[in-house]
């Protein structure tokens, strides 16, 4: 029989990062999530810690609350607890707030500073005084970018703003980001994506910190509705993906303790009034011998798993402050813990430092690693075939895509 509980997470857009937060829900509570988006993912609907259901055309404005209010019509008498899966739609919940706050538990502050946390030109001015160190950066536009002169040194890496957009786009050597090490590569770059391809939004074009994937450190917070800090946590990514689609996603988290960071987040989380999710990605500069903050992001991505599977659960507490009003002391994680979505044989043949690899056989060892989409307790016949298809397809991927960052035409 199945238990009724009495709230229910809503969970919107990206269905591998909704996965990752509907295993730390019915890991916490046995509740199965509702998951929607305007896309599917096959193996995400063979799950049976999660509901999910594709809703035509949610991601467009006029049927976005008109889709939720319908939602929460279904089940009324629950308590609707809303989270974004993606940056998306993280802007389209604080754009909407006010209208959908008679229908749900929304835990994200108002649009006007979600907005300058979003940007990241503000973020870093808001950023600056707390003692944060980033990237020297610039955006620009279809109208602009061939007059565009690079203001700092090569390499750069060039990111399209707007990845909805961008994401229909197709085009030979497309890739999420790229680097270009020289003005030719970047000239490259920007006509691949203005002139054969339909996109005309922003691109930043940001220096590049140079280093291996291990250089970068990733923080997580928990803002409380009372904007005092309850969580923090720092990772060290030992591995990012490589394919076009998926450049700079970490694949490998080991969880590390640099109390140093995490109070410089924490004071500046609370000094804003923030409430909710803060991720921070970070990457250490060995020419300054400093870590520079890249971006800011306010949505849960299947790597912050690695707070979970450290034990530490992340979905916990949000439900706990907003659904049950616990009070929440702070806490600083300090437990060794690998997370991990990728097979142990491209971890150790793709991880750079010898000695992070030696690290991660002993907590393997230890069963003090979890991949968090290969699990055991929620596996049938159609989502663990479609999982073994991926993970081959990783072998196949990084053979041929590792530290190929440029526009290539492979």
């Amino acid at each position: 029989m199945a238990v009724e509980h009495a709230f229910l997470p809503v969970l919107l857009g990206d269905e591998m990062n909704a996965y990752g937060m509907a295993r730390a829900f019915y890991e916490s509570y046995g509740v199965k999530s509702l998951a929607l988006n305007h896309t599917h993912i096959e193996k995400i609907q063979h799950s049976d810690l999660m509901t999910f259901r594709e809703i035509a055309r949610l991601h467009i404005e006029e049927r976005f609350e008109v889709a939720l209010q319908a939602i929460a019509e279904e089940f009324k008498g629950k308590k609707l607890l809303l989270l974004a899966c993606d940056e998306f739609y993280v802007k389209k919940i604080v754009q909407h707030k006010e209208a959908l706050e008679g229908f749900f538990v929304i835990p994200y502050v108002d649009e006007s500073l979600a907005t300058q946390l979003l940007t990241r030109e503000t973020m870093y001015e808001l950023c600056e005084p707390f003692g944060f160190r980033y990237p020297a950066l610039h955006v620009c536009t279809v109208n602009d970018y061939e007059e565009l002169i690079v203001p700092f040194d090569y390499p750069v890496v060039i990111k399209p703003l707007n990845m909805m957009k961008y994401a229909k786009c197709i085009f030979t050597g497309k890739k999420n980001v790229y680097i270009a090490n020289n003005e030719e590569e970047k000239d490259a770059v920007f006509h691949a994506i203005y002139k054969e391809s339909a996109y005309r939004d922003d691109l930043m074009i940001q220096e590049y910190i140079p280093g291996e994937d291990a250089h970068m450190l990733v923080v997580n917070a928990y803002v409380g509705q009372d904007h005092q800090v309850k969580l923090l946590a720092t990772g060290n990514p030992i591995l990012e993906e490589h394919s076009p689609e998926g450049i700079g996603r970490y694949v490998a988290i080991m969880t590390v303790y640099h109390r140093e960071i995490m109070d410089k987040v924490k004071a500046f989380l609370e000094a804003i009034q923030f409430q909710g999710y803060a991720t921070f990605d970070m990457k250490y500069d060995e020419r300054t011998a400093e870590y520079k903050l890249l971006s800011m992001e306010l949505h849960n991505k299947l790597s912050n798993y690695y707070v979970t599977a450290s034990g530490h659960n992340l979905m916990q507490y949000v439900a706990d402050d907003f659904i049950r009003g616990s009070t929440q002391p702070l806490t600083y994680v300090n437990n060794k813990h690998l997370w991990t979505i990728v097979p142990n044989g491209v971890l150790f043949k793709y991880v750079q430092d010898e000695r992070l690899v030696v690290e991660a056989k002993s907590l393997i060892r230890q069963g003090l690693a979890t991949d968090s989409i290969f699990n055991y307790k929620d596996m049938n016949a159609k989502r663990w075939l479609n999982i073994t298809l991926d993970n081959l397809q990783h072998y196949r991927n990084y053979k041929k895509y590792f530290n190929n960052k440029g526009l290539s035409r492979l």
